[in-house]
């Protein structure tokens, strides 16, 4: 073993991952980065697919300094991953799901990225094989990516590069509590908590691989799951900001992207005490952490359909579901002098039915192809401003109007 640390230690857990590891390991021997300045930890997470036996064959024969892990099966990608990071030596870490691969310069841009920003996290662009991958963070470079103007919250998964001594002075680690969405809390306390976050857009550093046989933590179990991620995130994100417009920013995350699928299309075809344990599992999230600010980032649709969770309007819901599972489009209406516009959507303007910003929109949507912008909301002020100025214009044009003789 060399004394001297890597650049890069890639931490590797892997369940049941043939034939899929195989190129894995292909395309970490094949980066550009030399072989000396990385180093493999790999877990073996009581496969019993031969995962185990590659693992080892491979580490007798590579050039890259590889240590194998063979344990009892954990349930789930913590563990492992948990054992990689306690084990890593390299300068940064990261952790390479054992479906996926690298992109043959991915580590030698990222780190270079690091070292150049002097970051402690830096995303590689991503792209999906077989699967779809997140998109709109990968635009162009950054050096510092701002956490709440940028898409990056939107990218939480753990295929990273993290530097370790930012997650050692954290003791941070993979909450193995969690079954699903434990990357999204380490990543995002990352983000919090670290010392800024790079991106490296312009080359594809990372191949999100869809298995053939499904077999995907996040596919899989309960969706009582999704709740506690969702109440972990969010418990995170109110740990480290006070309420406020930062707050709602990142809130958007966990609210639509964990959340609100949960009452989506598929609640329509679920049973009435599913339904309510949804229902019962949501309000305190939503009593918790919802917020005026946090529904004005949303589409009309997202908002609407948190807000009839949150005042236990599940037949409110479900009209709105069924709505637009049948693919109909709300028409667009404009109200007051003030110029808004609204979606709408069923209930709207209904005495019995939900308030009317809950229908209003406040972010560009598609309403039935074409694209709908935020109407600038005219003050009583600047109305008053407009018809002044609009007398005067008409005084102008009677002075100037020639008069009859008399």
């Amino acid at each position: 073993m060399s004394n001297s640390a890597p650049d890069v230690s890639v931490v590797i857990g892997a369940y049941e991952a043939m034939p899929y590891l195989i190129r894995c390991l292909e395309s970490v021997e094949a980066q550009t980065l030399p072989a000396g300045r990385m180093e493999i930890i790999a877990v073996d997470d009581g496969s019993t697919d031969g995962t185990g036996e590659y693992l080892d064959e491979f580490a007798a024969r590579t050039a890259i300094e590889t240590r194998v892990v063979h344990q009892e099966n954990s349930g789930g990608p913590s563990g492992p991953r948990n054992v990689g990071l306690g084990l890593a030596r390299g300068r940064y870490v990261f952790f390479l799901d054992a479906d996926d691969y690298f992109g043959e310069e991915a580590l030698e841009r990222m780190v270079a990225m690091g070292d150049r920003a002097g970051t402690d996290v830096v995303l590689g662009k991503v792209v999906g094989v077989n699967r779809g991958a997140p998109k709109s963070m990968w635009k162009e470079n950054a050096e510092r990516a701002d956490l709440f103007s940028s898409r990056i919250k939107f990218t939480l998964s753990a295929q990273k590069l993290f530097r370790r001594e930012m997650l050692v002075r954290l003791g941070l680690t993979f909450d193995e509590r969690l079954k699903t969405g434990e990357d999204a809390l380490f990543t995002m306390e990352a983000y919090l908590r670290g010392g800024g976050v790079s991106v490296v857009a312009d080359y594809t550093c990372y191949y999100l691989v869809g298995r053939d046989d499904g077999k995907h933590v996040t596919k899989s179990g309960s969706y009582r799951l999704r709740f506690d991620s969702a109440r972990a995130l969010t418990e995170l994100i109110a740990t480290h900001l006070p309420p406020g417009p930062q707050r709602d920013e990142l809130m958007v995350r966990p609210f639509v992207i964990t959340l609100l699928p949960q009452f989506g299309a598929s609640l329509l075809r679920q049973s009435e005490a599913v339904r309510q344990d949804k229902m019962e599992l949501a309000a305190p999230l939503l009593a918790a952490y919802w917020s005026p600010g946090l529904g004005r980032r949303l589409k009309v649709h997202e908002r609407l359909r948190l807000v009839c969770v949150a005042r236990g309007r599940l037949d409110l819901l479900l009209d709105v579901l069924r709505f637009m599972a049948d693919k109909h489009e709300p028409a667009v209406v404009r109200k007051g002098l003030g110029g808004k516009a609204y979606l709408a959507y069923p209930h709207f303007g209904e005495r019995a039915g939900l308030p009317d910003s809950a229908y209003e929109l406040t972010v560009a949507e598609r309403v039935g192809g074409k694209r709908i912008e935020v109407p600038k909301v005219q003050t009583a002020t600047s109305i008053a401003r407009r018809l002044v100025r609009k007398a005067r214009r008409k005084a102008r044009s009677a002075l100037r109007a020639p008069r009859r003789a008399g």
